[in-house]
């Protein structure tokens, strides 16, 4: 791999197969799981390596996807057996969903291992994996410049402890506004930040979906609304592509100070708006780095202050 193509970022998380019915259309056996959204959303700002694990099932065309989006797949595995598959079905609101199946597959097997290439990346993203497998990852990587993770309330109840002693060792955690209060049993957002960052981040992002994102630090707080729309198609993986993007916009930027962090934010917001506009990569497949800046400009203008009285 030549040096201006190496990996900046580093991204482990999940592949799958997804099913996902919402009361405006159905999708069967879409490209989906977190590792896909963040990848793909990381590569519009920064050279992005994947590492997770599919099956002899995986289809060839999700793999030239992909390639498409320039994501490295040194660190993806493909194993015999059946990859990971998950199908839903999101209510009326697009906010609640009920799963209906989860087939672990070779996912439940999943060891990430690190090719050598990817040790040495600054920029790691832990997405939504068991702890003890966050861990591995860290012990493989050498002396990366920031590391974020994101968890659920799965780990929160069923490994807690490995859990609390890995958020002692990122720069930003990242977690939905039920799962902070959950980690914590605080109900208020700031207190329940408060407590997080005292386990050891240097950062607390909360997510809150369509209300936008909070960003906690101990010099303050920063609040980022949600890009507005008019209608959303599939809110699958909006999570994965927003911690994505702000991961890869932190990369391109290649630092790590809170403004960065805060103008990185915004094309992670901005990102993730477009990724629900259609199902799966679909809409991210199809726009430039150009449109981002262009919806970017508008958020920055939708959030200026200045003029009020």
């Amino acid at each position: 791999m030549p040096e201006s193509q190496q990996v900046k970022l580093v991204v482990v998380g999940s592949v799958g197969i997804d099913t996902i019915e919402t009361p405006f259309a159905k999708r069967e056996r879409i490209l989906g799981g977190s590792a896909s959204y963040a990848c793909a959303a990381a590569s519009f700002y920064a050279p992005v390596g994947m590492v997770g694990v599919v099956g002899s099932d995986f289809p060839k065309a999700y793999d030239d996807l992909y390639r498409t989006f320039g994501i490295n797949l040194d660190g993806l595995q493909s194993v015999e057996g059946e990859t990971f598959f998950w199908s839903g079905r999101y209510l009326t609101n697009m906010d609640d969903r009920e799963t209906l199946v989860t087939e672990l597959n070779v996912f439940a097997q999943f060891n990430p291992n690190l090719p050598p290439s990817y040790r040495k990346a600054p920029y790691v993203f832990l997405a939504n994996i068991g702890p003890e497998l966050q861990q591995h990852v860290l012990d493989q990587v050498e002396g990366p410049k920031f590391v974020a993770m994101d968890t659920m309330d799965l780990w929160i109840n069923t490994q807690r402890d490995t859990l609390l002693h890995v958020i002692g060792q990122v720069d930003l955690l990242t977690l939905n506004e039920s799962e902070a209060r959950h980690l914590t049993g605080e109900h208020f957002l700031p207190k329940a930040a408060k407590r997080l960052l005292e386990l050891g981040p240097r950062f607390v992002l909360i997510k809150k979906g369509e209300h936008g994102s909070m960003l906690f630090s101990q010099d303050g707080i920063f609040i980022l609304p949600a890009f507005p729309l008019n209608e959303v198609q599939d809110p699958t993986g909006a999570g994965d592509v927003f911690a994505g993007g702000m991961m890869g916009a932190l990369a391109g930027y290649d630092n790590t100070d809170e403004d960065t962090i805060r103008a990185a934010m915004i094309y992670g917001s901005v990102t993730a708006s477009f990724a629900v506009e259609a199902f799966s990569l679909d809409k991210l497949g199809g726009i430039s780095r150009e449109v981002i800046e262009e919806r970017a400009t508008a958020l920055r203008s939708m959030m200026r202050a200045s003029d009020l009285r």
